[in-house]
């Protein structure tokens, strides 16, 4: 049976106040990638779609899809949430990791686990994490307070191992964006406060807290005032290093020297070092800033009039008019030593500036760097850097120092993809070619090098300071292929795959925007994909590789959908993937934004190798209006970071969407989740 789930006032998988205060509106703009290059998203529907036909008989949707406009039922208690299941699977077990009882599609205000599970929230929004810090009071909150108290919009999470504290961990969190409607009281967007736009800068940033894990449950649990303790914020100081540090691109009146930036914006995803660092992708920071008018730009989505916050009222800047270099100096992949709390965080400007959807690493054969991010915009690239030194092992400072410099140093790539199908059989409608599948090979178009000695430009008519600030100009002049919003991008560190989530674009094939490619099949593509790449001789510093279609979102009973060729009708609906991770034993986490089903986002295992390859079950979903983020899959213990629950159009601090985490009467606040076994064992066995 299928059941009917309530319609979300949404535009593109999001709440209109997602696409408000998150990126700025950017799905209501032209795509700022106006280049001709070869578009790939809406090859995949098809090749999938015989593929499944021929692996399944038959097409049984999970358990609720998405039903037909205008039908609501009400939301399922949390309990009855909990005990919901996905139809189950073919005979036998599951992959290790994965055997739990999958949670069904629904639209309850709680974080819905397996049976047999328990959480607990770790932090919320305003907890007091620094010495002095007060209690969080959103009626009397300052900027002071809330430079002391954990961020708003937590988004990718670390854990640390913390030597010398048994039971202890340093987690990391992102903040990506403040949601001004829903922290304060009686906001006026069009005339904020000074007092509000302060809170709002210390409460974007980072956050490194120290946990401690209750030893009679998995439970994690804030240590406050541990000297481990830091806020990052929109003011505090960064270091620019790299090719382009110290260009003229990056001087501003404030810092006529390009090496010193304060504050950072828009932290999306980002990933953990072998060095022990943390990374943070700066990704929609163009919508800070107002009043543009440069074609550079213009590329990269930034503003021609007053910006949603109006932070240039307060701080010129804000204003590219009056500021004009300030903008470049966001926009990268942020370093953070989690260790030294009096450290100055690094922008890395040899790893380009775009919308940094995240940065995750991994060491070549000989112990350089390798660092993947995606640019999370419509029709826009992904990338790899390849470093020049290799890691040195050690705790010294000069091992610490040589290690914090490895992103200063290497080869910045832009990904090309070829279809191995005549361009005439990819028609957008998911018809498949030939030769019945969607794969193909694919290249990385090197942009910049840089050495100790300088830096030399691969591209015609680019400058290696130009590339660095300019990258999306850099791809497009190398004809880099156009993606369907390429967000996380992750390598297996089992089999050395990588793996990159395209979460949708409705634009693709419509009017005249680019049509689909082999790597990209579906034209409207609302529900998105993941793309499974190769490395040639699985080398992560190779410049060729091979990909294919690995799953192809959507409900099951849409023969364009796709799961590695796993029986569709034992599988979970899944929609808009967005950030992955990995557990111990190689399967695939999947967080999702703006499910276009009906149900609420959630997180999703799935397993990548053996006969049990696709399977791919729900294990959670998370509250009204909220987005699944940061998922970290340990032995014993999930986490995820909640972000913006109630964020529904028209929900204010008076008028809440949502009433989580603290129930009714009590302001809605992005928090962290753990999850464990009840019985103590392992997740998924």
């Amino acid at each position: 049976m299928r059941v009917q789930l309530p319609l979300i006032n949404t535009v593109h998988g999001r709440s209109a106040l997602t696409c408000r205060f998150r990126c700025g509106d950017a799905c209501f703009h032209p795509a700022p990638n106006t280049s001709t290059n070869p578009y790939v998203g809406d090859v995949i529907a098809t090749a999938l779609s015989r593929r499944s036909m021929m692996r399944a008989a038959a097409v049984v949707t999970v358990a609720a899809a998405a039903g037909t406009a205008g039908t609501v039922v009400a939301a399922p208690s949390a309990e009855a949430a909990q005990q919901a299941t996905a139809k189950p699977g073919p005979k036998g077990k599951a992959a290790r990791g994965l055997r739990f009882s999958p949670v069904a599609p629904n639209t309850a205000d709680t974080v819905t686990i397996p049976a047999g599970y328990s959480q607990n929230v770790v932090v919320r929004w305003g907890e007091p994490i620094l010495r002095g810090a007060p209690a969080f009071d959103p009626d009397r909150q300052t900027a002071a307070a809330q430079a002391g108290q954990f961020g708003y919009n937590n988004d990718f999470l670390a854990l640390l191992p913390l030597p010398g504290e048994r039971g202890r961990q340093v987690l990391v969190a992102n903040h990506e964006y403040t949601d001004e409607v829903l922290m304060f009281r009686g906001y006026d967007a069009a005339d904020p406060t000074r007092e509000q736009v302060e809170i709002a800068w210390a409460a974007h940033g980072l956050s490194a807290v120290v946990v401690e894990e209750n030893k009679k449950n998995g439970a994690l649990t804030v240590v406050p005032r541990h000297h481990l303790n830091r806020r990052v914020t929109a003011t505090s100081e960064f270091r620019l290093t790299g090719p382009a540090a110290g260009s003229d691109l990056l001087k501003t009146s404030a810092d006529p020297t390009g090496r010193k930036v304060f504050g950072t914006l828009n932290n999306c995803s980002g990933g953990t070092t072998p060095w022990g660092t943390t990374l943070h992708g700066e990704e929609n920071f163009n919508q800070y800033f107002a009043n543009a008018d440069r074609a550079t730009d213009k590329r990269y989505g930034i503003g021609t009039g007053a910006s949603e916050r109006k932070w240039e009222r307060f701080d010129k800047r804000f204003d590219v008019a009056q500021e004009p270099n300030e903008v470049h100096r966001f926009g990268y992949v942020v370093e953070l030593d989690p260790y030294d709390p009096s450290s100055a965080p690094r922008k890395h400007t040899a790893l380009g500036r775009f919308k940094h959807e995240g940065a995750t690493v991994r060491l070549t054969h000989d112990g350089r760097p390798v660092v993947y991010s995606g640019d999370d915009e419509r029709f826009d690239y992904f990338y790899k850097f390849v470093g020049g030194k290799r890691m040195k092992h050690g705790s010294g400072r000069a091992v610490r120092e040589h290690n914090l410099s490895l992103l200063d140093e290497g080869t910045l790539y832009v990904a090309r993809l070829t279809g191995d199908s005549p361009a005439i059989e990819i028609d957008g409608t998911g018809k498949l070619p030939a030769d019945g599948e969607f794969d193909g090979g694919g290249e990385w178009i090197p942009l910049v090098t840089a050495t100790a000695k300088g830096a030399v430009s691969h591209v015609e008519g680019m400058t290696a300071d130009e590339v660095c600030v300019f990258t999306r100009l850099a791809g497009d002049k190398v004809g880099a292929t156009r993606m369907d919003r390429p967000e996380d991008i992750e390598p297996n560190p089992h089999s050395g795959k990588v793996y990159v989530a395209l979460t949708n674009n409705t634009n693709r094939g419509v009017g005249t925007n680019a049509p689909a490619d082999e790597a990209n099949p579906r034209n409207a593509n609302k529900h998105g994909h993941i793309l499974e790449l190769t490395e040639r001789w699985n080398r992560a510093d190779s410049t060729k590789f091979a990909w294919t279609l690995f799953l192809v979102a959507g409900d099951p009973e849409d023969p364009a959908t796709y799961f590695a060729g796993f029986p569709k009708d034992a599988v979970s609906p899944i929609s808009c993937p967005d950030n992955v991770a990995f557990d111990p034993h190689g399967n695939l986490w999947i967080s999702t934004d703006g499910n276009q089903l009906g149900s609420h986002d959630g997180l999703f295992g799935v397993a990548t190798k053996g006969e049990r390859r696709g399977e791919l079950k729900q294990f959670l979903t998370v509250p009204t209006g909220a987005e699944t983020c940061g998922p970290l899959v340990q032995d014993r213990r999930v986490l995820v970071a909640v972000q913006h629950p109630g964020e529904i159009s028209g929900a204010t601090v008076e008028k809440p969407a949502s009433t989580w985490p603290d129930g009714p009467g009590k302001i809605v606040r992005p928090a962290v989740v753990a999850v464990w076994r009840k019985d103590g064992d392992d997740i998924g066995l």
